[in-house]
C-alpha cells in the first residue's frame, strides 16, 4: 500500500538534500505531485497477474500452434537507481487446452512492471505467470528494454538496448520452436 504522507516528506528531504529551496514557487507541490506519481507507476505492487490470466477459453486440442504477443510496449523503474527503463515485450505461448485474452498478455507485463524492478527478474516473472496461471505446454519471453540508469548517467550510452530471454516447457527443449518464435518476432 502507498503511504502518501511518506513519500511527500522523503521527496522534501530529497530536495532539501540536493540543496533546493522546497518553498520555490516550482516545487511547493512537488511532493504531492510525486506521491500520486508513484500510486500510478508502482501500481502492481498490491496487483496479482493470476487476476488477468485466470479468464481463459477452450481450445481443441489441434489448436496448439503458436500464439504470439509481440510489441507489448512497458516502463518500469530501476530497483538499483529508481530510474525508468522502458521498452518492448514479446511473448509466445503453445496452448494446452485453453488460450487467454490477448489483452491478459499485456496485462500480465503491466502487473510486473508497475514496480521496482529488474529486467532479468521482469522477464521471468511474466514467463512464470504464464505457466502457473495459462498451464500451456510453454511459453517464450523476450524483452528489450533502454536503461535511463545506463544512459542519463555513469556510462552515459543512450540508446543501448538490454534484451533479456526466459523459455518454460517446450520452448526450452525445441530450439526449433525458439528460431521460429524469433524470426516472427523479427529478432
Amino acid at each position: 500500500m502507498i503511504d502518501k504522507e511518506k513519500i511527500k516528506k522523503a521527496v522534501t528531504m530529497f530536495l532539501e538534500g540536493i540543496g533546493e529551496d522546497t518553498k520555490r514557487e516550482g516545487l511547493v507541490e512537488t511532493p504531492e505531485r510525486v506521491a500520486r506519481m508513484c500510486r500510478e507507476i508502482f501500481a502492481g505492487i498490491d496487483e496479482h497477474a493470476e487476476l488477468h490470466l485466470l479468464k481463459k477459453f477452450h481450445v481443441p486440442a489441434s489448436g496448439s500452434e503458436m500464439v504470439i504477443e509481440k510489441d507489448i510496449p512497458f516502463h518500469s523503474v530501476c530497483e538499483h537507481h529508481l530510474l525508468p527503463f522502458f521498452g518492448k515485450a514479446h511473448i509466445a505461448y503453445i496452448p494446452g487446452d485453453s488460450v487467454v485474452g490477448l489483452s491478459k498478455l499485456a496485462r500480465t507485463v503491466e502487473v510486473y512492471a508497475r514496480r521496482p524492478q529488474l529486467q532479468e527478474q521482469l522477464t521471468a516473472q511474466i514467463a512464470d505467470a504464464v505457466m502457473k496461471h495459462l498451464q500451456p505446454k510453454g511459453v517464450a519471453v523476450v524483452l528489450e528494454a533502454e536503461h535511463m540508469c545506463m544512459s542519463m548517467r555513469g556510462v552515459k550510452k543512450p540508446g543501448t538496448q538490454t534484451v533479456t530471454y526466459a523459455k518454460r516447457g517446450i520452448f526450452a527443449d525445441t530450439p526449433e520452436l525458439c528460431a521460429d518464435f524469433f524470426r516472427l518476432i523479427g529478432k
